[in-house]
């Protein structure tokens, strides 16, 4: 193989994965600070790695059998217009979200809007569609433990009881919900909109299957089966029926996690890091996260502020406000972007401004909503 090809390969894996490397460089150093010890081995939640492995591998089965795009085609066949359509698509995002995790839901739903766009003429839309289901899939995750990953973690780190969980995420949810729709029914004019027919067929055994393999994974992310069993049922299931939904697993997130966890647990073993923390946190711990998410994303933030605060509630809603603003704020924000100039070559700047204008509103109403109420 020669060099140069070699070279290519490694930046091409380093563009798609960003913020693994970036995990794994910010893990190394501080390996050099706190040398790797037996204290390492608590630094790992395996239950939340777990669950996430099992959610990605069954939405990846399911996604092998087109389960999810024949869904959403079949729910925006029923609208006859372009506000509608679009409306239905960032709806369709945002259940996805609380259902498969954010970045899964614009993997799976993000194609839809370009097909639909793209076929019907609309194409004038695409960018604000495409910035309202990242909105949506980032907002939308927030109302359940396997919505965003960070949920996840601080779902399972803190234990927090079911109900309560929801109750904390309910009201920026809602109001999520309801900017949502009215930039939607601002922004889409009523035009008429027509999608030609796409023959769609479901194998029933299969479905079957992976819906029984779903509901076995939400049920150990909700504590009701030890998350041992999951390990061990869905791969051997799945290596018999779809093999390639394994490797399609999202590999890098996971390792992120891991890195991550080395960064955050060595991060916590500094004093002066510790005290530093520790003080911010006290001083607001919602307004910190939202600002850290900016910087290093919701998924890190998350991991590396829950060593210094007990405080879970703001900490949960920090991480998953703090999931719109700047385009590092959330791995899904990268993942939209990534698709949207794919898609759109020469629009980089206009994405990025209308991106921005949107997201950092999202942002300054959620956050100013949250500490009026708290």
């Amino acid at each position: 193989m020669k060099i140069s090809h070699l070279i290519h390969i490694c930046a091409d894996f380093v563009r798609k994965n960003v913020v693994m490397v970036v995990a794994m460089v910010a893990a190394a150093i501080t390996c050099l600070i706190v040398p790797p010890d037996k204290a390492y081995l608590d630094y790992f939640d395996l239950k939340t790695l777990t669950c996430l492995f099992c959610v990605l591998a069954v939405v990846c089965a399911l996604k092998n059998i087109r389960f999810f795009y024949i869904l959403a085609q079949k729910i925006v066949r029923v609208f006859k217009n372009a506000r509608l359509s679009i409306l239905a698509l960032v709806y369709i995002t945002f259940i996805g979200s609380m259902l498969i995790a954010n970045d899964m839901a614009l993997l799976t739903f993000l194609p839809l809007g370009l097909f639909v766009l793209s076929t019907t003429g609309k194409g004038k839309y695409m960018a604000f569609t495409f910035i309202m289901q990242n909105i949506a899939a980032n907002l939308g995750g927030m109302l359940t433990p396997f919505g965003n990953p960070q949920n996840l973690y601080l779902y399972t780190k803190f234990a927090i009881p079911n109900l309560e969980f929801m109750l904390i995420m309910a009201p920026p949810f809602i109001l999520a919900v309801v900017m949502i729709t009215i930039c939607c029914l601002i922004f889409v004019k009523p035009e008429p909109l027509e999608l030609a027919a796409q023959p769609a067929y479901l194998p029933k055994g299969r479905t079957a299957v992976y819906l029984a393999l779903f509901a076995l994974a939400i049920a150990i992310v909700f504590r009701g089966i030890p998350y041992w069993i999951g390990l061990i049922v869905i791969p051997a299931v799945l290596i018999f029926i779809d093999r390639e939904a394994l490797k399609m697993v999202d590999y890098p997130l996971l390792l992120t996690f891991v890195f991550f966890f080395i960064f955050s647990g060595n991060m916590a073993r500094i004093d002066v890091v510790r005290n530093l923390f520790s003080m911010l946190l006290e001083k607001s711990t919602l307004l910190f996260s939202v600002l850290s998410c900016q910087i290093i994303s919701n998924v890190p933030s998350a991991i590396l502020l829950s060593q210094f605060t007990q405080n879970y509630k703001e900490l949960l809603l920090g991480v998953n406000i703090g999931g719109v603003g700047t385009l590092i704020a959330s791995l899904a924000s990268l993942i939209t972007f990534r698709e949207y100039t794919k898609a759109n070559k020469g629009k980089t700047r206009y994405y990025v401004l209308l991106f921005s204008a949107f997201n950092f509103a999202f942002l300054i109403i959620l956050a100013l909503f949250e500490l009026v109420i708290l």
